[in-house]
């Protein structure tokens, strides 16, 4: 089935302002929800959003999630290694 440029436009709209799930706007347009998907990615990879910049508190907290982060994945590693040396001397 061929759809014009107009109804393409409209159906991506209904998803995109609307903040609609797609699979909701396909079935009442009556449309595959995997087309609707392609035209909603083709839509979008031709309009970016551009984010604003971050506010200092933003870039701050940032920062403090990015330590905490480093320092519970080293925590991790450490228990992965204590678990498996555990593992081997009770085995």
């Amino acid at each position: 089935m061929k759809f014009t440029a107009t109804f393409k436009d409209e159906a991506v709209k209904m998803v995109i302002d609307g903040s609609r799930p797609i699979v909701q706007v396909a079935r009442e347009l009556s449309i595959n929800p995997g087309t609707l998907g392609n035209w909603v990615d083709l839509y979008k990879g031709s309009h970016p959003v551009e984010e604003e910049p971050l506010k200092v508190s933003e870039r701050i907290r940032l920062r403090e999630l990015e330590v905490e982060n480093r320092e519970l994945r080293m925590k991790n590693e450490f228990l992965g290694k204590a678990a498996a040396f555990f593992a081997r001397e009770s085995g």
